[in-house]
């Protein structure tokens, strides 16, 4: 039976644009894997503390040295990220880049010894890759023609996500949020429709494991 996880970060909860768009991506995949459990990590609401003084020793040591505190957490958060056969983070863009609850839940599952090595060749990812949906919602245009800011979110998430393994990333967005009810209106139906020609394609078919 396989996994989604549902990494949801907004502190608006379910009434945010990205937690809308996260849950039409995992419509999508239920409907190829209609016998999926759904695992919801809502972190938009604070539930995750930063790291403590514990991690930070124990990643500033040969070994970890507690299992207290923040270290507790991290490997609860590792071992959800690990059982999961998909991943759905839907995200709000704050401040050009992530939220600070998904830097946080990114701190905990990026750990020394445990989800990378560090050798010759840098740091190596000890996950197994598998797809990694993001869902971003923004008050501004960060990508295309009508782009009016830059974009610290998508390369971050490629890049750190990469250090841990997962390379299979597929981003999809709801961008103009900002400029009212009626903008919003016009990009969602611009998305879906970029979310049905993406998993009606092969590669989709090949990323989801469909013969």
């Amino acid at each position: 039976m396989k996994t989604i996880l549902h990494v949801s970060c907004s502190p608006r909860g379910q009434a945010a644009e990205s937690y809308r768009l996260s849950q039409a991506i995992i419509g999508f995949l239920l409907q190829r894997e209609p016998g999926a459990i759904v695992v919801e990590r809502v972190i938009g609401n604070g539930t995750i503390a930063h790291v403590d003084a514990a991690y930070a020793i124990s990643q500033a040591s040969a070994a970890d040295v507690s299992r207290e505190g923040s270290m507790a957490q991290s490997e609860e958060l590792v071992r959800e990220l690990e059982a999961a056969d998909f991943v759905v983070i839907g995200t709000p863009m704050h401040n050009l880049t992530v939220p600070s609850a998904l830097k946080a839940w990114i701190d905990h599952v990026v750990r020394a010894r445990r989800t990378f090595t560090v050798g010759a060749a840098g740091k190596v990812g000890t996950l197994r890759d598998r797809p990694v949906f993001i869902a971003i919602s923004s008050g501004g245009r960060f990508s295309g023609e009508r782009a009016r800011q830059p974009d610290f979110l998508t390369p971050y998430l490629k890049a750190i996500l990469a250090t841990i393994g997962l390379h299979d990333l597929t981003f999809f967005s709801v961008q103009g949020t900002g400029a009212g009810p009626d903008a919003t209106a016009e990009t969602r139906i611009g998305t879906h429709r970029a979310l049905e020609e993406h998993f009606s394609s092969p590669r989709a078919h090949l990323q989801l494991g469909i013969g």
